[in-house]
């Protein structure tokens, strides 16, 4: 029962965290922010492990494991319900629709296409600009999601520590590590279905139920386009609270497997194993006992070779791993998602515009290349509304055209090249080999750790170790790969009251060569750690081999010299048996003959 409620957990949290990851594109779209911020608010959650890690897994391994379990689960669907809820204290997302667009189209169409005007600066004209600049209370909600998802950190500090300590204190040795391996294997579902979530609520519009859909001017491959990210935290946060329930009824132990029919007549209650072997389970336990171990037992952990050096590997695995999945789903839309031209930018075709450098409305021509805005190609006017509006005229397409050619351009960025699918597969393929690659080092990783220190500190090695990597690969990670990223990009957003936005289009190439060159680096350098794992404990099983061999000759030499004792033993007894026998029989003739 626990098994299988520890791995719905597991199940739950994975795909909270992974519908997390898949919704940063829609969060830094909607609250208008760069990679950077981003990252701060994804690393939150690590900051939320970062207060309250080391200490459940030491006070937590002493008192009532289930109930902690459950109430971590408890606070992760709390955070993930306030993260979903930001939704609703904001405004609608209306900078896209069709009366938005009629509404500039109409008035300030001039805004759109090219037009000169001798006597205003290309940044802003007065009568262009939105009169005044008040800012919007929305402009601050992000942190709303930055707490929700700290609550989620907080929330997931107790599952993995103990429950993984729990497993294996009351199950089998030899079946422990099966019992890991069907929770890394449930866990690895999460992920999957966290992902087919965000790609659903991802093509889903921000504003459904509120707005007509037939009024968006934009289509989700659009750098403006925002999902319904806030659906897919209130269905995690479903899932959670429902994970949460079986561990409120589950006892404090367990009987450990293959000691029930060892004493039929003792309750289960009193079978403990490990640490808790030598203690009643009444006896009440002061914290402040169990505090006083706290420095020396971290003292003990960290003496030990072998699970330093696997926290550094996991410190470097860890910063890999997370800015991966941090800005995977981005990277995938950036680099297949999108055409591979080039965005046009002031050339000489629309010097005489007046165009705005801060406007973001990209249309694609049929070679191919897409364009700021219609301002940008130097188109002169337009036709058809909404969707479907098409602009005419444009004198920088007719200089990358051949004489003849059409001179319009239609809404919206252009579509990826053909050759993108190839590669998509091939990057795919990629992907999961070396996912699956990974995968494989997890189970055995669990139990290394497990075996390489004493069993009274697996609770906390576990902790540790989860604290450790989140605080110097979790938090931070995010951070450093989201301001490489934005130092890629190649046109920013403009906030009403002035200020850098979201990032609207990068440098494809640039990007890739920052983000997987990052990830590589990272990776590779963590190999070189557990490659010195394996080679110190394969000196420490030769070390523990010769020592054992050294003591098998001395200890069949002394068992021989035993022997020979108890032989000279016995038969010292068995000559000194006749003799008294018959000093008896003796003694007994003199008797008689003083008799008679």
């Amino acid at each position: 029962m626990f098994i299988i409620a520890l791995s719905f957990a597991y199940f739950s949290k994975a795909l909270t965290g992974t519908y997390m990851k898949s919704s940063i594109t829609q969060i830094e779209r909607r609250f208008d922010l760069s990679s950077t911020r981003v990252g701060l608010i994804d690393g939150s959650f690590e900051m939320g492990n970062l207060l309250f890690l080391a200490v459940v897994s030491h006070f937590g391994a002493q008192l009532h494991r289930p109930r902690l379990i459950a109430a971590g689960c408890l606070l992760m669907a709390v955070g993930a319900l306030l993260t979903g809820l930001t939704h609703f204290f904001m405004g609608f997302y209306i900078s896209v629709n069709a009366n938005f667009t009629e509404r500039h189209l109409l008035a300030t169409s001039k805004l759109y296409i090219c037009f000169w005007y001798p006597h205003c600066i290309p940044v802003c004209c007065s009568w262009l600009c939105l009169s005044g600049c008040e800012r919007e209370s929305s402009s601050y909600m992000w942190i709303y999601v930055f707490l929700g998802n700290a609550l989620r950190g907080i929330g997931e500090t107790p599952v993995t520590p103990l429950g993984i300590s729990y497993v294996d204190d009351f199950a089998k040795a030899e079946n422990s590590p099966f019992y890991i391996a069907c929770l890394q294997t449930i866990t690895l579902l999460g992920p999957m279905f966290g992902f087919l979530l965000g790609s659903y609520c991802a093509k889903l519009y921000v504003d459904i139920g509120y707005v007509d859909i037939e009024s968006i001017t934009i289509t989700p491959k659009d750098s403006r386009w925002v999902g319904a990210w806030w659906l897919g935290f209130l269905v995690s946060s479903s899932l959670l609270l429902v994970s949460s329930i079986p561990f409120w009824f589950l006892p404090r132990s367990l009987p450990k497997q293959g000691h029930e029919t060892d004493k039929p007549t003792d309750p289960p209650s009193l079978i403990l194993v490990g640490a808790e072997s030598a203690q009643n389970s009444n006896q009440t336990i002061k914290l402040t006992e169990i505090a006083k171990g706290f420095l020396p037992s971290l003292k003990r952990l960290l003496g030990t070779p072998a699970y330093f050096l696997l926290l550094c590997a996991s410190i470097l695995k860890f910063n890999s791993f997370i800015g991966l999945l941090t800005f995977k789903a981005k990277y995938m839309e950036q680099q297949f998602g999108q055409s591979a031209s080039r965005a046009n930018f002031l050339i000489d075709c629309n010097r005489d515009c007046s165009c705005s450098p801060d406007e973001w409305d990209p249309v694609c021509s049929d070679s191919g290349i897409t364009y700021v805005s219609p301002c940008m190609a130097g188109c002169l006017n337009s036709s058809g509304r909404g969707k479907n509006t098409v602009f005419h005229n444009c004198s920088c397409v007719s200089t990358s055209y051949p004489p003849g050619s059409s001179m319009s351009v239609r809404l919206g960025q252009c579509p990826h090249a053909k050759d993108c699918s190839r590669s998509f597969t091939s990057y795919m393929a990629v992907s999961v080999l070396s996912s699956f690659i990974n995968s494989l080092g997890a189970t055995p990783g669990y139990m290394v750790i497990i075996r390489c220190i004493t069993p009274d500190l697996k609770s906390l090695a576990l902790g540790i170790q989860t604290l450790v990597t989140r605080t110097l690969g979790g938090i931070p990670a995010p951070v450093y790969f989201g301001a490489l990223i934005d130092s890629t990009c190649l046109k920013w957003s403009i906030k009403k009251c002035g200020g850098r936005g979201a990032c609207r289009i990068y440098d494809s190439n640039m990007y890739r060569i920052v983000f997987l060159g990052l990830i590589t680096c990272l990776s590779g350098t963590s190999y070189f750690f557990m490659i010195a794992v394996i080679v110190l404990l394969k000196r420490q099983f030769w070390k523990a081999d010769r020592e054992t061999e050294l003591q098998q000759p001395r200890a069949a030499k002394e068992s021989g010299i035993m022997v020979q004792l108890d032989i000279q033993e016995k038969s010292s007894a068995g000559n000194t048996s006749p003799k008294l026998s018959s000093d008896k029989t003796d003694s007994a003739g003199v008797e008689k003959d003083l008799e008679g």
